[in-house]
């Protein structure tokens, strides 16, 4: 499982090292694709297969799920780890989450967000302000 926060620095060719104790379960392949809030999501193949089983069987007439579908899976791309942990991040999706130099990675559980520091701190700043009134609106779906 994805867990914790993890600050690294993105290269000149779009490249970020995975925090080393994640790359043992991405080894097997992983994928990147737009994600939610302005970040981008990292899936391993295993996690992605089952988004992406779930999108195929939404159904197609629905603008939203044709909408929701469309940003998750036209942009995604696989990505292989070079010999220093790195992946490329391709520039549509670098520009779709406004990174800059300075990363943050968020392990959630099933995926790594990957976030620009700038934008994780505000989000995470303004979230942190209002965690009383996420955790009363959660209480009904027993969290």
């Amino acid at each position: 499982m994805f867990i914790g926060e993890y600050n690294h620095n993105l290269d000149d060719k779009g490249r970020v090292a995975i925090p080393a104790k994640f790359r043992v379960m991405l080894k097997a392949g992983a994928v990147v694709t737009r994600g939610l809030d302005n970040c981008l999501f990292l899936y391993t193949k295993k996690e992605w297969q089952k988004l992406a089983d779930k999108l195929a069987k939404l159904p197609i007439s629905k603008a939203n799920t044709r909408a929701f579908a469309r940003l998750m899976l036209a942009g995604a791309m696989d990505v292989d780890f070079d010999n220093q942990g790195r992946i490329m991040l391709p520039e549509y999706l670098r520009k779709f989450a406004g990174l800059k130099k300075n990363l943050t990675m968020a392990g959630l559980y099933d995926r790594l967000e990957i976030w620009d520091q700038a934008a994780w701190n505000k989000y995470k700043q303004g979230t942190e302000k209002k965690s009383s009134d996420i955790a009363e609106a959660l209480g009904d779906l027993a969290v």
